[in-house]
């Protein structure tokens, strides 16, 4: 299992479109053997969704995400943890022992449509 955290200082970064890194876990057998903090090489939530898939990621935890960047996760196959804040690595930690507290229904709030009723991710969404 490869985790990916959206990183700052730390800390869970809170814009996920806007994460300039990430730091990556690889994890077995529910144990965390290695870690490192790279650049995402891009911005906005379709180019670090590409990132994440590019280096194998299938799960990540973020804070604030909007709508599109959800769906660009999806259909990379990543499974999302949003809302997190807080430490890190004690985010990772708390997922590994099934105790992460994070938010299924996290959006930025100019996307609170109904289901269906916007196809725009591509142009202005800024998650």
């Amino acid at each position: 299992m490869k985790i990916a955290v959206t990183y700052n200082d730390g800390e869970v970064f809170q814009h996920f479109g806007h994460a300039e890194q990430v730091k990556l876990y690889e994890v077995e057998e529910n144990n965390i053997i290695s870690s490192e903090v790279i650049s995402t090489n891009g911005s906005g939530h379709s180019a670090i969704a590409q990132f994440l898939a590019e280096n194998s990621v299938d799960t990540l935890i973020c804070g604030g995400i909007g709508g599109c960047a959800q769906k660009a996760l999806a259909e990379n196959g990543i499974r999302l943890y949003g809302g997190v804040t807080g430490n890190a690595d004690a985010a990772v930690m708390a997922l590994l022992s099934g105790t992460l507290e994070y938010d299924p229904n996290a959006k930025c709030s100019h996307h609170e449509h109904s289901e269906g009723s916007h196809s725009h991710c591509s142009g202005h969404c800024h998650s």
